[in-house]
């Protein structure tokens, strides 16, 4: 897996400390959120124009991370 350390980081000076693409104030919940709606690779590297497809990749790999060990509790009765 990809190290996404190397693309992300974290400022509490930058967005308030949200997870950012590094030396941008580009929100990585932004760009999953516009994965999710759809939106291509090139579509954010056109409205993004600063970020590459890495970029978008470690993106992916930090919310893989973020959930690796979150506890899942059904909501099954």
């Amino acid at each position: 897996m990809m190290n996404w350390r190397t693309h992300i980081e974290s400022n509490p000076k930058v967005m308030m400390g949200k997870p950012v693409i590094k030396n941008t104030r580009i929100p990585v919940d932004l760009l999953l959120e516009k994965l999710a709606d759809g939106e291509t690779i090139a579509d954010l590297q056109e409205a993004y124009p600063t970020i590459t497809k890495e970029d978008i990749y470690a993106a992916l790999a930090f919310a893989s991370d973020a959930i690796k060990n979150e506890i899942v509790y059904s909501l099954a009765s």
